[in-house]
């Protein structure tokens, strides 16, 4: 059974933090403290929220949300986009949320339906927060990258790239945007397993979105 709850309390941070040990700096060395990546006083941020994933109430992975971004990258990450695309469209293109920290442990990596019980708990909380956009970044040539669960199954666009942040790894960084809204329309013509699990208990916000839109 794959339960995803939003971290609020020390127990539930302490076995996030078993998913971030696990992954970030065992198998990636990517951090240099555990401890540092979530809060102590989780409860009390409200510019972020982190979600548990479990299996059989085993930690299996987490998710970070952050809530309104700074969306100009410094010159010292050297991003570039893609052709045609002009950054400053993302300030007027709506409210943004960017995906970070996001995590499975290796044993539940073929377990699909963890990252997307994990990405349904996210698009939930965004939607009741009335953001319309995901921003993230994954790792160019990372042999466990979510590029793939991002841009097939999410519906993620590529925008760009950057040499440099905040984690150690050399890798370039994949810009990726999704518009909610746009990804629920492609998503509920499907009718299979995965658009129910992404979008379970919110259709109804959302068809209220796309009605308001169709208004305008």
């Amino acid at each position: 059974m794959i339960i995803v709850s939003k971290v609020m309390d020390a127990g539930a941070r302490e076995r996030a933090l078993q998913v971030v040990a696990g992954v970030y700096w065992q198998e990636k060395n990517w951090i240099k403290s555990v401890e540092q990546e979530i809060p102590v006083d989780i409860s009390t941020h409200d510019r972020t929220s982190w979600f548990l994933a479990s299996v059989n109430d085993h930690p299996a992975g987490v998710l970070r949300l952050f809530y309104d971004p700074p969306l100009e990258l410094p010159p010292e990450c050297q991003a570039t986009f893609k052709k045609g695309f002009d950054p400053q469209q993302l300030l007027s293109a709506g409210r943004y949320v960017e995906i970070g920290r996001f995590m499975i442990l290796p044993e539940y990596r073929k377990k699909i339906f963890v990252a997307l019980r994990l990405m349904g708990a996210a698009v939930r909380e965004v939607v009741e927060r009335n953001y319309t956009h995901f921003i993230t970044d994954v790792f160019e040539g990372e042999p466990h990258s979510p590029l793939k669960f991002h841009t097939r199954i999410l519906g993620f666009e590529v925008i760009g790239h950057h040499l440099y942040g905040e984690l150690n790894c050399s890798l370039t960084r994949i810009i990726l945007t999704l518009d909610i809204l746009k990804a629920y329309q492609r998503l509920k013509t499907q009718q299979n397993r995965i658009a129910r699990s992404l979008t379970e208990g919110i259709r109804g916000p959302l068809e209220d979105k796309l009605a308001g839109m169709s208004a305008d």
